[in-house]
């Protein structure tokens, strides 16, 4: 019961945060800064989490100063990821932002041989190529799309999805024992005090409550930032790293198809078939290392 509660909100949570592109090309398209947005919407997160966890009466029972350090860098890679990965979308079409947020599964990869000394095995390296030619076909280089298109977005989804990497691996290691509420508070605390260090110069152009801006920050807070870490802080530690990519990968499929209905951008056959080979590599990494493991 424990492992399907916690694919249960591993997977609400990744799917949660797929419909966040939305919200932040509306933002953008009203002429928002990414400061103004980032600002907006991580006071937002602050606010309704804190509010909810201190209704609650959550416990802070466990909770000592060397995690509270551990739970405050892991919040930086929510504001990192958040920073990055809106950027990306600022000058890129969402469905190509998230490919490339998405190489966060061979990074997560790389980040388990690194820090927990788990060598890739060979079902591993082959999901490594089909993720590799999946984003080839993804991000439609056959036809020339990316070099069309502005570097500063690339090198942002690419450093999206080294911070969201860092996120889902420590998200099951650090401070497990801490009410997730707790958890989830602190981190989006950290989280806010960076947003502001980086976009202090965007504080005096925050509008006022009335403006839309709060309004389309408050869609980016709840899927980006509250309800991802929430349900992540409740799920990962009750399951393997690698299934929580395998459940992450929802994300993919729920952001494209999004793009695709809602913001009307043109996905052709080909950004599909990279897509599923994407999908199908992280089906391949986890069932090959419950293979290897077993």
């Amino acid at each position: 019961m424990l492992i399907n509660k916690g694919m249960f909100f591993v997977l609400i949570g990744a799917a949660c945060f797929g419909f966040t592109p939305i919200f932040v090309k509306l933002g953008f398209n009203y002429g928002y800064s990414l400061g103004q947005l980032n600002i907006v919407q991580m006071t937002i997160s602050f606010l309704i989490l804190w509010v909810i966890t201190l209704a609650k009466r959550s416990s802070f029972r466990g909770l000592t100063k060397k995690n509270i350090g551990k739970i405050s860098i892991n919040g930086a890679f929510v504001a990192l990821t958040s920073i990055f990965y809106y950027g990306s979308i600022q000058y890129l079409p969402a469905s190509l932002a998230i490919i490339l947020l998405f190489q966060f599964v061979w990074i997560g990869i790389l980040f388990e041989w690194v820090f927990s000394k788990i060598k890739p095995t060979i079902a591993t390296l082959i999901a490594i190529v089909f993720i590799l030619t999946g984003v080839f076909f993804a991000s439609d280089i056959i036809n020339g799309m990316v070099s069309e298109l502005p570097i500063i977005g690339i090198v942002f989804g690419f450093l999206a999805a080294f911070t969201y990497a860092g996120f889902i691996f420590f998200s099951g290691k650090v401070a497990t024992d801490v009410d997730p509420w707790i958890r989830s508070s602190l981190m989006v605390t950290s989280s806010v005090i960076l947003v502001i260090l980086i976009f202090i110069q965007d504080i005096p152009n925050v509008p006022s409550f009335t403006d839309p801006l709060w309004l389309i920050a408050s869609g980016v807070a709840l899927f980006g930032a509250v309800i991802p870490p929430l349900f992540f802080a409740v799920g990962a530690p009750l399951i393997s790293g690698g299934m929580s990519n395998i459940l992450s990968s929802i994300e993919l499929p729920v952001a494209i198809i999004s793009a695709s209905i809602i913001l009307a951008e043109e996905i052709t056959l080909l950004q599909w078939l990279g897509t599923f080979l994407i999908i199908a590599a992280i089906i391949l990494n986890e069932i090959g290392g419950m293979k290897y493991n077993g």
